[in-house]
């Protein structure tokens, strides 16, 4: 009894939704005597890694989709501005280091000739912003890609075009003849 529930809940909650399918772009249609043929570019895919890989955004621009290239440009950005700061910290500690290591005065010794960050803290530090350094440039390379990738694929599914012919649209109808007791049921309506 408690799983009949549960199925005609669950048939009524379907009710106003429509489920939509794609249509084949490459299908060729007969209508009248006339032959018409859906917009396919096989290059475009093509064009928007391109434009993707010349210039990060390039091929989201070219989609039309042109909300997306600021966010690549940022999170390019980002990237290459945590590249260069880890790159500038890197160098000045591993300078500090190598004077400190000479026995020369460094930036983080003071006026006293104190130092106010210890060799070991050098070295810990040149190790950390190396390895921050390095998943800087990683997280550039793969965003870049990804950019590529995102391109294409936007390209190619937006050739895809919604039809429909192709519609889910349940529906409960009653049989006359038995309105005392209504039958819930399933009915899929296709051609071709």
């Amino acid at each position: 009894m408690l799983a009949k529930k549960n199925i005609f809940v669950f048939l009524i909650l379907l009710l106003p939704f429509g489920t939509y399918a794609q249509k084949d772009s490459l299908n060729i249609k007969v209508e009248k005597t006339q032959i018409t043929t859906d917009l396919y570019n096989p290059l475009s895919p093509s064009k928007a890694a391109f434009y993707s890989a010349i210039f990060p955004g390039g091929g989201q621009i070219y989609n039309k989709k042109y909300w997306k290239a600021p966010i690549v440009w940022g999170a390019i950005g980002a990237s290459v501005y945590y590249y260069v700061t880890n790159s500038n910290d890197y160098d000045r500690f591993r300078t500090a280091f190598r004077l400190r290591s000479q026995g020369l005065k460094d930036e983080f010794t003071d006026a006293n000739g104190n130092p106010t960050i210890s060799t070991s803290g050098l070295e810990n530090a040149q190790r950390v912003l190396r390895k921050n350094r390095d998943l800087s440039l990683l997280t550039g390379v793969l965003l870049y890609v990804l950019q590529i990738v995102e391109a294409s694929v936007n390209a190619h599914l937006l050739q895809f075009d919604t039809n429909d012919n192709l519609t889910i649209k349940p529906s409960l109808t009653t049989d006359p003849m038995f309105q005392e007791a209504p039958r819930v049921g399933l009915t899929f309506k296709y051609s071709f």
